[in-house]
Formats: C-alpha cells, structure tokens, sequence
C-alpha cells in the first residue's frame, strides 16, 4: 500500500489563520512533487469557507475515519503547541515532524523544523533551523524616497481575537503625522462595528502580501510569518502581542515593540521634514538580522522549500530504547541536520534516530583512507600497534577465566582449547593474537577485503557478513565473543546481545570496546561531543550506562578499562597541553586517568 504525507494543522478558533495557510499551502506543493498527501481536519472544525478562498481542494482533506485506514509515511505537524495526548497519538502512526512547535513537548518529536526563531533561540535544538524555508519576498526595499507619504501596514492575521488592529490603529490616530498613509488588513475585523476612521484604507484581504511588503515604511503586527516577510523586505517592523507567549518569543528574538512606536515615527517624520533619503534596512532591526544570516541560512538564493525538505526526509525512528527495549517515549538531548539523540530513563544509554540513513559501505575504502584520515595511517600500516593491543586485552579475558570459581574437573576445562568469535574483525590483528595465546578464534566481517587478508595472509578462518545475519561454521558456540569498536554500529543492540547469549557457553565472556560519553570530551559539551560522532554510530555508551544496560541484558560486568586519554581535549588549557614536552601534558593525563575520563573504554562482562 502506498504509503502518504499527513499534514496536522492548528485550526482552531483563537489561533489565527498562520498555520492553517502554511499546512494548506503545503500540503498543496507536497502533491505537486508526487506525493499522496493529506491535510487533516477535526470534524467538529468548520473551515470549508477558508479552503474555498486559497483554491484548496477539498479531495485533499481527510476524515477522522479515514486516518487510521492509510499507511503513514511521516505525519506533519504544525500545531504551535502540541498536547501531549495528541502527539502520542501521532507517533503511534509514523514518524512526527513538528514546524516551529512551541509546546512542552517538543523535546519528543522525532523531527524538529524550526523556521522563525523559537523562545530559546540562542541555543536551538531543531534538526532543522531556516527562516529560508519561508516563502520570501522577491521585492525588497533599497531605500526610501523622501517627499513621499509615510505608508503604514496594519495586519494581525485572519481573527484577530484579541483585537490589536482597532487599538493600534488607535494609536495611530493620535501620534502619526500629515501625509501619513495607513493601511488595515480586516481578516475578521467588523469595521462598522468598531468604527474604523475613514482615513484608514481597509482591504478584505492580500493574497500576494508579501511581495508588497517593501512598498511600506511601517509595518505592525504579531510575532509569526507577516512579521519575518516583512523584516526581509526592508521594512520597519513593530509588534504588539495577542498573549504573553508572543511577547516572550518576540522579545528574546529581538524584535521591537510597539511601545516604542512614538520614537520611530517622529524618525520617520524627521527624515521627511528634511527630505533625506535613508535605508531603512538597518532601522529598529537590532542583533535578530546578523542571527537571522549566521544561524538560520536567511539568504536570497535558499532555493530549499519546506514541501522540498519534508520529501528529502526518510527517518529511522527507534520506538523503543535500542538496549533495554524501554517503551517510553524519552526526551531528545541533541539534535542535527540528519540525527536525533535521546537518552533512555532506564538503562541510560544515549541512542540515535536519522532523519536520513547515513549511506556507509564497510569495505577497503573504510580501513584506508577513512582510518588514514583519524589515524594518521592506514588500518595495516597500524597493525603492530592494534597486535599489541590484542594481547594485552586477552590477558585481561584469562585472567577472568583464571578467576572463575572451581568445577568439577576443572583442571580438564582449562586445558579443552577455547573458542573465540571476534565480531568485525576487520583485518585480524585480534584473530592473529588469540590464535597466539591458544584460543581457537573465528573471524567475522562485512569487508570482503579484510575477510579474504584474514583468510590468505593470516591463514585464519574467517566468514564476510553481517552480523547476525550470515551463517556460521557448526557448532556455533563460543566461550569469547569479541566487538572491538563495533557494538555502536548497530541500530538494535537488544537483538544483537541476544543473538551473542545464544552464541556463548555458560559463563562465557562477552568483552567489547566503544566510545565513551563520560570522557573529557563528552563532559565539556554533549552536544559538540555528539555532533562529531561518526554518522554510523547508533549507540553512544558510558562505563555507568553499560554496567546497567549489560544487568537487564544477562551480562555481569567482570572489568571495565578507561582507555583514549587525551590531554589536548581539556578545556581551557588543552591547547597548551598537545606535546609530552609541556608539563601540562602529563599533569592532564594524569587527572584523566585519576577521574577516568578517557573516551574510550572497554568492557569485559560474563553471561549469568
């Protein structure tokens, strides 16, 4: 069945017609790209008038019936504020994009598009940050002429319910100046009934509004799209607000309050008086424009849409924590382009959903070049290093067997030839030690090229695949299983620790090396730390988070060994502390194996 767009709306009485337009229009452009969307409307909310008026047809508009008939591939939500009963209804349906969502549950979208700057603006945590993913104006002002009257716009959206446009226009009439040209966009505004003077030119309604921006010098209204239009058109914007959210968000973006209206009028007048020319460009604008070009890619030449950018989306949502299978929806701690973290309540672990799959091929390429890139040298041309490692790890994993509690015959068990499986094996530095060190060792990999040096150079067995999904050599049981840095790249370690439970004899070792969150770089941002992380990396662990995540897995953990100190990664001083020659080098070393602040670690736990 083919599978379709949902597009949500905020259609109710008191919110305005902003949304509802932008989901309308929207969901038109969707359909002109070729895709099946929809545009969903409660049944007890009449708005067939209005989708007469944007020439929106009413085929598109689906029922509440219908909904729960389709195969969703994303639903669309632009709801302003989002209830927490809603949007759980949602997600149980398809992965959930929020526009510009504003509610306390905005950390639990799966995708986040901010287009206008939202109340936390200097640190926003969106997937997605654009105002040019607004419909821009393509007329924008250079300057104004002077001698020319002073054209001011009055527009606060479709409703109005908290009746701005009459006070403003209040306002007006006793502060503006002769020659002043005022302009009133109704929406529902009555003017009979609120007695509207003459003066004021009324118009029902702008459909190219817009592009018609630039032609004013003033233009006030509430924080939304109008407000963002016309501050890229060149135009002087104030604004008054319909609740004290709008005030909020509009203050921390820095836009100007009408309070400050008789200021820039009398500026306004002035410039008149004296016939200059001047830019208003650069008028009652303040820190939001340099924000607006550094942050939010407000640019001429933004081609993106927002229709363009819902079709460019293919997310992989986890609908439950990818370790301990936890059910509950967690809070999202960082987000990016074409990632998604959250933290699970239960057991800990960070894990990420894409908004696009990363495209990685695991093959000659990855030990290479990519490997040259991180490492300085290539995967073989670090051989010796990664030989030597090996060993040093299977001496902790003898130890643990040493340390076992005595069985019947156990003399008899330590002299039987244990078994190995090391899981991405890559190019067999491990598989080569532990053939040393007597175990009897299988290699596994999904690199052809390193399964076939494994094979010929090392005379080693070993199978290309993935794991779990490719056979292996009968009978398939181990008393090691081994992923050296290889646990984060798979998207559902649940199954993954149960497909190695099956692989292990009672009492066998599972032992693992990844990444760690609790290292010096996690610790002085989590949010740049996650940023730099590999784009295949689905798991991020810590050694707290693993011990917990192993117990509701089966596992006890025997060991845990701190590894990837890094002293230059320290802040503050660590650009002082790159070369063994300085003090401060082998002082941080110091306090980062104290405080165990590597970013790595490895793990060596036992199956229970």
């Amino acid at each position: 069945m083919k599978e379709s767009v949902l597009v949500v709306p905020c259609c109710e009485k008191g919110r305005g017609g902003g949304h509802l337009t932008r989901c309308v229009k929207l969901t038109n452009e969707l359909r002109a790209s070729g895709k099946e969307a929809y545009l969903y409307i409660p049944a007890d909310i009449n708005v067939i008038k209005f989708l007469q008026t944007v020439e929106f047809d009413k085929s598109y508009v689906i029922s509440e019936y219908a909904v729960n008939k389709k195969n969703w591939e994303l639903v669309v939500m632009d709801r302003y504020r989002t209830p927490q009963n809603e949007l759980a209804r949602w997600k149980k349906l398809a992965p959930v994009v929020g526009i510009d969502e504003g509610g306390s549950c905005r950390d639990y979208f799966d995708i986040l598009v901010d287009i206008l700057i939202p109340e936390n603006f200097e640190k926003p945590l969106a997937n997605i940050t654009s105002c040019g993913l607004l419909d821009l104006p393509k007329k924008t002002k250079t300057a104004h002429n002077a001698g020319k009257k002073v054209k001011i716009l009055i527009s606060f959206g479709q409703e109005d319910a908290a009746g701005l446009a009459v006070r403003t226009v209040k306002k007006l009439s006793r502060k503006c100046f002769s020659g002043t040209e005022i302009t009133l966009i109704k929406g529902g505004l009555n003017r009979s009934k609120y007695k509207i003077p003459n003066s004021v030119k009324v118009l029902d309604s702008t459909p190219n509004l817009a592009d018609q921006l630039y032609e004013y010098d003033l233009v006030i209204t509430h924080y939304g799209i109008t407000a963002y239009e016309a501050l890229y058109a060149g135009t002087i914007v104030l604004l008054d607000h319909p609740t004290p959210y709008h005030r909020k968000i509009a203050k921390a973006a820095g836009f100007t309050d009408i309070k400050k209206i008789k200021p820039v009028l009398k500026s306004i007048a002035k410039r008149q008086k004296n016939k200059q020319q001047f830019t208003l460009v650069r008028v009652v604008r303040g820190k939001i424009i340099k924000y607006l070009t550094d942050t939010y890619s407000w640019s001429k030449n933004n081609e993106t849409t927002l229709a363009k950018l819902i079709c460019s989306f293919s997310p992989q949502i986890n609908h439950s924590c990818p370790v301990c299978e936890n059910e509950e929806y967690n809070r999202s701690i960082a987000r990016s382009p074409d990632r998604t973290y959250r933290h699970c309540s239960k057991c800990g672990i960070i894990y990420m959903d894409t908004t696009c799959p990363p495209q990685i091929t695991y093959e000659r390429e990855y030990f290479f070049d990519s490997y040259k890139k991180q490492y300085g040298k290539t995967y073989l041309e670090d051989f010796p290093n990664l030989l030597a490692m090996a060993k040093r790890r299977l001496k902790i994993i003898s130890k643990i067997f040493l340390q076992k509690k005595a069985e019947p015959k156990a003399d008899d068990a330590r002299k039987k030839v244990k078994t190995l499986l090391d899981i991405g094996c890559a190019y067999g530095p491990f598989l080569s030690a532990a053939k040393d060190a007597g175990y009897s060792p299988l290699g596994l990999d999904p690199a052809q090229d390193a399964v076939r040096y494994v094979q010929n150079m090392l005379g080693l067995p070993a199978v290309q695949g993935f794991f779990p999904n490719c056979p292996l050599p009968s009978p398939s049981i181990y008393d090691v299983v081994t992923l050296w840095y290889v646990i984060e790249h798979f998207r559902d370690c649940a199954a993954i620790l149960s497909e190695i439970k099956k692989l292990l004899n009672p009492g066998g070792i599972l032992a693992f090396s990844t990444p760690s969150s609790a290292g010096v770089s996690g610790r002085k941002s989590l949010r740049n730390y996650l940023g730099k992380s590999p784009a295949d990396h689905f798991t991020i662990w810590s050694p707290k988070m693993c011990k917990t995540a192993l117990a509701l897995a089966g596992f006890q953990v025997e060991k845990t060994v701190i590894t990837g100190h890094h002293p230059e990664r320290f802040p503050l001083l660590g650009n002082l502390a790159k070369s063994k020659k300085s003090p401060l080098y082998w002082l941080f070393l110091a306090v980062s194996k104290i405080f165990r602040l590597g970013d790595t670690f490895e793990v060596y736990a036992k199956l229970v």
